[in-house]
Order: structure tokens, then sequence, then C-alpha cells
């Protein structure tokens, strides 16, 4: 079972200055994750996690991360921004983006970020926009489906995603002749697997990859970028990844490729988002409401503005009654936001205790892609973003929105100004 990381008396105090709904981190449990993430590939002496700013971009978790080691990827010019806003540049940030603007090229460039290349066609763009660094990255997608042991994980081939074998060595190529002197290999093909096989299983591809590529071109292999997609288990009943396990499979596939191959000294780098977070990050709301018509409904204060996940992939997060942690799961509701929309719901048929107005719900494994997919429909603001710290006190990381804010944009007019 699934245990938060506060209590209600915890809440209780918190409600006191910044009130429900809000999100939650726990300090604690992401310096953890991040230390075990290390320790699980120490034998590679280059290794190095990018965060993927995409999944919590709050500068206040970027230094969390930063101090324990890790660097940034980044999608984006805003991205690019927080990063260097904590003091993170040169090869400390991987710039993975695609259909790219121009001007976000240079700004990577200008802090020195490495570049990871989505498409052959972008070789040219980069060239024409700021010039080729003589550290470049290029993103793989192998086509087809991938398999690891328990079956078909994803369809790559139906991916936007990256450069065939065939353009990869004709972009090294391309790129050697433009001046790029270090190359690295980058590829994402599944989200959230919760198998330890599937990180060695890609890194064998990627392995194979490189060794075909360096007889075939002669580049200088630096680093491999595994990406991310090592999930979490949303479901209270799953099994979680074991990193220690995964970097150790990973290992074995290194010491059986890449070492006889002479690349024994390329770096192996991750871009976790979900696992490095999710676990450590609730939304905590209230219960406001209650409805008995042709179902049980519990209406809160939190929408889908606040997660999205649930009405957008019918993802399942698990929910706690803080206060009635042991008390039967005896009812049956659907867990409802406010939005004028009838896919808000946080749960659906879901078994829980007694739930009366006033009661405190914790959503769990929200540190990722939670407040990040956050919205404004129906003219919803977003919510406050706290850190518990290890010391077990409460920071406000990012203030929760007011009607102002909403109205900035029509700064430009008459009409909205007094807000």
């Amino acid at each position: 079972m699934k245990k938060p990381f506060v209590t209600l008396d915890e809440v209780k105090d918190i409600v006191k200055t910044y009130k429900t709904p809000f999100h939650i981190y726990d300090e604690t449990g992401i310096r953890e994750n991040a230390r075990k993430l290390k320790a699980a590939f120490a034998w590679n002496k280059g290794f190095k996690e990018y965060f993927a700013v995409k999944a919590t971009p709050n500068p206040f978790i970027l230094q969390i991360l930063k101090e324990e080691g890790c660097g940034t990827d980044c999608s984006s010019l805003t991205e690019l921004m927080m990063s260097e806003a904590v003091g993170l540049h040169g090869h400390d940030i991987m710039f993975s983006s695609n259909e790219t603007p121009a001007g976000e090229f240079t700004k990577a460039k200008e802090l020195g970020g490495i570049i990871n290349l989505d498409d052959f066609t972008h070789i040219d763009f980069l060239k024409e926009e700021c010039g080729i660094p003589e550290t470049i990255c290029c993103r793989y997608n192998p086509g087809g489906v991938y398999e690891v042991s328990n079956g078909i994980m994803d369809n790559p081939g139906d991916a936007k995603y990256g450069f065939t074998k065939e353009q990869m060595i004709e972009g090294y190529k391309k790129l050697m002749s433009l001046g790029a002197k270090n190359f690295g290999i980058h590829s994402f093909l599944v989200s959230n697997t919760i198998t330890n096989d599937y990180y060695p299983v890609l890194a064998r591809t990627l392995f194979e990859l490189a060794v075909e590529l360096k007889e075939k071109t002669g580049a200088n292999i630096t680093f491999i970028n595994l990406s991310g997609g090592v999930g979490i288990p949303y479901y209270p009943d799953q099994e979680g990844n074991d990193i220690m396990v995964i970097g150790e499979g990973v290992r074995k596939a290194f010491e059986e490729i890449m070492v006889p191959a002479g690349l024994g000294d390329v770096a192996i780098y991750t871009e976790l988002g979900r696992f490095m977070l999710a676990p450590y990050g609730h939304l905590v709301t209230q219960a406001i409401h209650e409805k008995h018509i042709y179902k049980e409904y519990i209406g809160v204060d939190a929408c889908a503005v606040n997660l999205m996940r649930p009405a957008m992939y019918g993802a399942y997060h698990h929910i706690t009654v803080l206060g009635k942690e042991d008390a039967p799961c005896d009812h049956v509701y659907d867990v409802v936001g406010s939005l004028c929309e009838n896919n808000d719901k946080f749960a659906i048929d879901r078994k829980l205790p007694a739930i009366e107005k006033g009661d405190y719900l914790v959503i769990h494994d929200t540190g990722a892609h939670g407040f990040a997919m956050g919205y404004n429909y129906n003219g919803k603001l977003k919510s406050a973003e706290l850190l518990k710290k290890s010391d077990g006190t409460i920071q406000m990381i990012r203030r929760a929105e007011t009607p102002a804010d909403y109205f900035q944009t029509f700064d430009f007019c008459d009409v909205m100004k007094g807000f």
C-alpha cells in the first residue's frame, strides 16, 4: 500500500498558511532516489543524470538535483532559461528538442549545452542558425516495434522522433565535415516501463549502433544517452523497478559490447523525469461536496487543471484519505473536480473509506507530469507548489496563481485593468 509522506496533522498545519489544493514534494525522497541512481551506474566513470525539466519545471527542484550532481534535459527556450537561472551551463545541459523554433539552438549553444538533433534536416538548420558545435548528439529511431522479455513495449516506427540508422551514418559523416569532433547517441523509445529489462535491452541496441557508427564513420563517440522510459508503479499492487538491477544489466551489456570494441571510455547518460520525481510529489485536496444520483460522487477543490493525467489518459493515481488510512475501503466513489468536462475525474468507481466534507485527500505520484501539465481552462488558476524539506519544514516554491496573473496578458487593453 502506498503511504503518504505527509500526515493529517501536518496538512492541517500547512493549510493554516497555504490553502488547498497544492502540490507538495519530499526533499528527502528526491535526494535519496538521486543518490541511488548514481550508485546504480557508479561503474561508469562518466555517468550523469540529466533530469527532464518538462516533468517538474521548478528551479527549487532543479537546485536540489544540481546539488546531487544532476544536469538538466531541456526541450524549449524557457527550460534552458530555468537551467541557466540555477547556475547550470556547459555540458550540464542537454538540449533535446524537436521541430525546434529559430533561436533556441542559439541559446543552447550560447550556454555551452549539448545539442541533441532530432532529424537529419536539422543539421543544415543548425549550421545556418548558429553553426555546428564540436560536441553534438543525434537521436536514433530504430523503427518497427520494440520488444523486451515480456512482450511488445511500443511502436517507434509510429513515433515522430529521431534518425533512421542510415541517416545516423550519413548525419555523422556530414557533421564531421562541418567541424563536429565528439559525438553522442540518444534514443527514447518507450514511456513508463515497469520492467528491469528495458534499459539493458535499449543499451544493447545503442551499444551495437555505436560500434557500427564507429566502424563506418570513424566518429569519436563519447557518450550514449539512454534517455527516459524507466517508470514507476502507479498502482499499489505493482512491483517497482529496481534501479540497481537495471544498472547492473546495462553494465553487463557495456562489458560485452563496448569494451571489446575499444569504446570502454564512453560515458552513459540518463534523462529520467518520472522515475526521479513522480513518487515524491502529492496533490493535496479537500473534499468540498458530495453528490448522490446514479453514482456516488465526492467533489474536491482540485481539478484536471492541477492534474491532467487521469482526464487525458485515464491514468490511475492512488488516493489516500488522510486520517483514514486504516479504515475499510467499503464505499465506491467517483472523485471529481469542478471543470465543465465530464472527464474531470481523479478516480472512477474507486473503493475508498467513507469520505466526509472537509476530509483531506492525498493523490499520489504527482511529482512528475503533474503541475507541469496544468492549464487554465474554465479560468481555473494553478495551485501553489510546496517543498517538505529534509528538516520537516515547509517551503513555498511556487505561489498560487491569482486572477491578476490570469489577466496579465491583457495588459495592452483597458478593459481588464484594475484586476
